[in-house]
């Protein structure tokens, strides 16, 4: 069994994601000690932003490819292959303005790759990524949750959501963290929940998320 181990806060030892995302990846491994960990630091080693050049240069002859052109498409078929040989990906995803961070966002697009990971057919788009389990480590300094006045204004974890239902993953999992800046006290409680609800979430069946995309 591989794991893909992902994390994109910017804090570094003070991201709560992070450590969120690391104590996952910790309890799967104790529930399921064969693992195999690949770890990818978007902030560490981040991947350049999508550019038009990049598509270009990806359908052109490689002799026609600068090298600094063809580290990029090398870089970005590495990210994609260790996201294709996972059967579980584990996200540190914190939220930034409302959204995921940039750097997630480069490495989403990477993945997000016709003919690998989904394809458009006559009855609408299909995932092709499918029978994946996907562990988002959800960090946020105020509360977002349905019953929030604030929910509507989450375009983090709903775009996440949205994005590896449209790959065509079912089985999609928040370990979530709320209120971080809303008091210390808060913040201390909110961790020791989500680490609390640790053993469970990973020990859970495989779920169907209620995205649907032909």
């Amino acid at each position: 069994m591989k794991l893909l181990h992902i994390d994109s806060g910017i804090l570094g030892t003070a991201s709560v994601s992070r450590q969120l995302s690391g104590n996952a990846v910790a309890e799967w491994r104790l529930q399921h000690p064969n693992t195999e960990v690949v770890y990818r630091d978007l902030v560490a080693q981040p991947l350049t932003h999508l550019a038009g050049e990049q598509l270009f240069a990806a359908a052109a002859d490689p002799s026609q490819q600068s090298p600094e052109m063809q580290a990029i498409l090398a870089e970005s078929e590495k990210a994609l292959q260790e996201f294709l040989d996972a059967d579980i990906v584990v996200i540190g995803a914190p939220m930034y303005n409302f959204g995921v961070p940039s750097q997630l966002k480069a490495w989403i697009d990477r993945i997000a790759i016709k003919g690998k990971t989904f394809a458009y057919t006559e009855y609408g788009p299909k995932g092709l990524a499918g029978g994946k389990t996907v562990i988002i480590a959800s960090a946020r300094g105020g509360f977002y949750g349905a019953a929030s006045p604030a929910a509507a204004w989450d375009h983090q974890e709903a775009y996440l959501k949205t994005m590896f239902g449209f790959l065509g993953v079912t089985d999609i999992r928040f370990l979530r963290a709320e209120g971080l800046n809303v008091s210390p006290e808060q913040k201390q409680r909110a961790i020791h929940e989500a680490n609390g609800s640790l053993a469970n979430l990973i020990a859970a069946e495989a779920r169907t998320t209620q995205a649907s995309f032909g």
